[in-house]
């Protein structure tokens, strides 16, 4: 490896780091990553001062010549401490009573099938009948007749019939027309305004939505694009490998996690003064991590912010049906936008990961485009076209979710039933999980309004932090390592999220089964309160 180069590499690396301190990102895999890629460099730099070549025997691709920006990119949620708790549930497997607990209950990502939610009925039966569409035909309609509802047959059908009658044939890139129209009049009547079948597209997940967004908006290393924090660390890792900048703002921990405009224009004059490119405001609402939800009011602030700045607004609202509490109900960007008849350009994100569907795997999403210049829809029409189509079953999925069974339906009160079932089970554990978090010593928690998560604030003593400083680990990232170890409960550290700097959080979802949700909780306490009592003795 070239001297530059490596000096270039170890800059990068650094500049990055300096970047993750700052804001309260940093995490554990951080430094694990300083540590490979010193060593990595160091390494390379001793092996040859050269650029390798194929006929040296040595690797063309390697972690120094691969693309830097990859390598900067950080993902808590599925980081270091997801990664210790494989290697301790492969552990549990193999020697059952090597721990001081029986499992691990993975709390720290929003992946609800996998902790024992089950999925809805109809949306499998639909599924089932299309991937062996033998059922369907005339030698085994009777028998099927007999297993399945007859709307979910025909649902079936329809579905089968926008494809070829082949599930695993291509669609068209933006999906299918004709679900992409049964998603434009779910959003006309969650808004009472119109939407467009040709402003829709259909994604493999929401997160291929954003990231297919922001490949649009960044077009070189000064664009910057305003992020919540605490923020879901899709963006900061979309952004490190697209090379372009995060521009934080801090969401109001004592007001329910409200955007504050004034915190709004701070850092965007910050960033424009530095000479950043500032294009976009990613709005996450409900709220990931903090659970929060934005009122209409709140809403109406931000478009008019983004409108006097000249600035596209992207909304992941992938948590819309995860409401809790009637103080602070869902409103869309778009109903708002329509309302104040803004030009304002917006994107939209919503999933079938989330809400009570839970079909996480299935990788079903979509964003609807709103004040979007046509040129710019051709362009994405091609960048879509580049991944051929996204997931059929995701679609139909996504299709269900929009367009379930009507009253009247011979699935509607079993489906129905299985929604309701879902949303009041989570309701409670949201509100358990949040008042016992809010209840123990050194810690507060604000109750989650909406999707799928609590964020609770941790006063950890400070030989615990000191400690945990002298190890080059963030003190969150330490203690939900601890925590792991001593419970075989994941969370995710407030430093993957970010923070305001000098307090530490950590996110946990509210999703292990509600029977075991006294288990889980007591021994959440056990660790919080054994951890303070080695620490502060009086507490």
């Amino acid at each position: 490896m070239h001297c530059s180069s490596l000096a270039a590499t170890r800059a990068a690396f650094a500049a990055h780091h300096r970047y993750l301190v700052r804001y309260g990102l940093r995490t554990f895999s951080t430094t694990v990553a300083a540590m490979q890629l010193s060593s990595a460099a160091t390494a390379a730099a001793a092996a040859s001062s050269s650029t390798p070549s194929s006929s040296d025997g040595r690797k063309v691709l390697t972690v120094d010549t691969m693309n830097q920006h990859i390598r900067t990119m950080e993902y808590a949620v599925r980081g270091a401490i997801p990664i210790r708790a494989d290697e301790l549930r492969e552990q549990l497997k193999s020697s059952p009573n090597s721990l001081p607990f029986k499992q691990i209950t993975a709390c720290n990502i929003g992946n609800p099938q996998q902790l024992a939610q089950k999925p809805i009925t109809f949306l499998r039966q639909v599924s089932a009948l299309m991937e062996y569409a033998d059922l369907l035909g005339p030698e085994m309609i009777e028998t099927t007749r007999k297993l399945f509802p007859e709307d979910a047959i025909e649902r079936a059908r329809r579905n089968l019939s926008y494809v070829g009658n082949a599930a695993g044939a291509y669609t068209h890139s933006l999906g299918i027309h004709e679900v992409r129209q049964n998603v434009a009049r779910f959003i006309e009547e969650r808004d009472g305004f119109p939407a467009s079948a040709d402003n829709i597209c259909l994604t493999t997940g929401a997160s291929g939505a954003v990231e297919r967004v922001l490949d649009m908006l960044v077009s070189s290393p000064n664009v910057g694009i305003m992020i919540p924090i605490p923020q879901y660390p899709l963006y900061t890792a979309t952004l490190a490998r697209l090379n372009a900048q995060a521009v934080p703002y801090y969401l109001q921990e004592e007001n329910d996690w409200q955007l504050s405009m004034s915190d709004l224009e701070r850092a965007l004059s910050e960033a424009r003064a530095n000479g950043t490119d500032v294009r976009a405001l990613v709005v996450i609402n409900p709220g990931n991590p903090t659970g929060g939800c934005l009122l209409s009011s709140n809403i109406s602030e931000i478009v008019r912010f983004c409108e006097k700045h000249r600035l596209v607004i992207l909304a992941d609202e992938v948590y819309q049906t995860n409401i809790y509490t009637g103080t602070n109900p869902f409103v869309s960007f778009k109903q708002v936008v329509a309302q104040m008849q803004s030009e304002v350009e917006l994107f939209s994100f919503h999933s079938i990961s989330k809400g009570m569907i839970g079909e996480c795997g299935r990788r079903g999403g979509y964003y609807e485009a709103v004040n979007i210049d046509q040129a710019v829809m051709a362009q994405m029409l091609k960048l879509a076209s580049v991944s051929l189509c996204p997931n059929v079953q995701g679609q139909m999925a996504v299709d269900t979710m929009v367009n379930p069974p009507k009253k009247g339906d011979p699935s509607y009160a079993q489906y129905a039933a299985e929604i309701d079932a879902i949303f009041q089970s989570m309701r409670r554990r949201a509100k358990r999980l949040a008042t016992a978090f809010d209840s123990l010593p050194n810690m507060s928690c604000n109750s989650a309004q909406g999707a799928m998560y609590v964020f609770p604030r941790v006063t950890l003593p400070q030989q615990f932090v000191d400690e945990a400083r002298a190890k080059g680990v963030e003190p969150d990232s330490l203690y939900c390592m601890q925590m792991l170890e001593a419970t075989g409960i994941s969370v995710v550290p407030g430093s993957g999220f970010g923070q305001v700097p000098g307090t530490f959080h950590f996110r946990s979802t509210f999703l292990p089964p509600e029977e075991l949700f006294d288990d889980f909780i007591d021994g959440f306490k056990r660790f919080h309160m054994g951890l303070l009592a080695r620490y502060s003795p009086k507490i």
